[in-house]
């Protein structure tokens, strides 16, 4: 079950990212698993791991090319990366909001990044038995909400995962079918929904409102001058 998943998610990633030629992507959270498509393509390709999940040794045939990080505090200078995968990520952190302000910092002009998570109306966020039924998961509505405070426009989105978290092997053989009639009758129920989004450089102007002012009033000096004496 394991192994269809993360190939099902690979080909939703891949489909969003089709090319990455030239780019320089950053890997958060647990993306380790999708990142083999691009490791051959990237002119620089590098993973990092929140310390509250632990990390381990990727690839496994070469150097290491993870790190264990503060995800509040990425060891990256500001506008050093094209695109960012973050999987496993906005589920289960405690600090969100900081750690999208970091990968804000990090992202160039034109970065991009693709975002990842169990979709709650999904069966496989439903299910204890896959790693995608714990953390918080998200309705493709909410996670765009939550990009939009964080200072990202959401700008596609798609959906992977429509087959059932089962041990069932005919189920299981048959999941590139249950992606393309996912995909066509009941997108909402998808195990995962994915948005790219790209950085929001200015904030949106505030609405102009009509403010009333109070006129002041005018107290005439005598009547002043004769309550002070009183």
């Amino acid at each position: 079950m394991g192994h269809v998943a993360r190939h099902m998610l690979r080909l939703g990633i891949r489909s969003m990212w089709p090319d990455l030629r030239g780019q320089c992507l950053l890997g958060l959270g647990y993306s380790t698993p999708y990142l083999r498509v691009f490791k051959e393509e990237c002119e620089r390709l590098v993973a990092f791991m929140p310390a509250s999940q632990g990390v381990h040794h990727w690839p496994p045939e070469g150097p290491c090319m993870v790190s264990l990080v503060d995800e509040t505090e990425l060891p990256l200078p500001d506008y050093s990366v094209d695109r960012v995968l973050l999987v496993h990520g906005v589920e289960s952190t405690e600090y969100l909001r900081d750690m999208l302000h970091e990968v804000w910092r990090v992202l160039t002009g034109e970065g991009r990044l693709l975002v990842v998570v169990p979709n709650r109306r999904g069966i496989w966020a439903r299910s204890d038995r896959t790693p995608l039924g714990w953390g918080h998961p998200y309705s493709q509505a909410q996670l765009s909400r939550l990009l939009r405070q964080n200072q990202f426009m959401p700008m596609r989105t798609g959906r992977s995962l429509f087959v059932p978290p089962t041990r069932s092997n005919t189920l299981l053989r048959s999941a590139p079918a249950w992606e393309r009639m996912g995909g066509r009758f009941f997108p909402t129920f998808s195990g995962v929904v994915m948005i790219e989004a790209g950085k929001q450089l200015y904030a949106a102007s505030p609405s102009r409102q009509r403010i009333k002012v109070r006129r002041p009033r005018v107290v005439q000096m005598p009547q002043v001058a004769r309550r002070n004496r009183v």
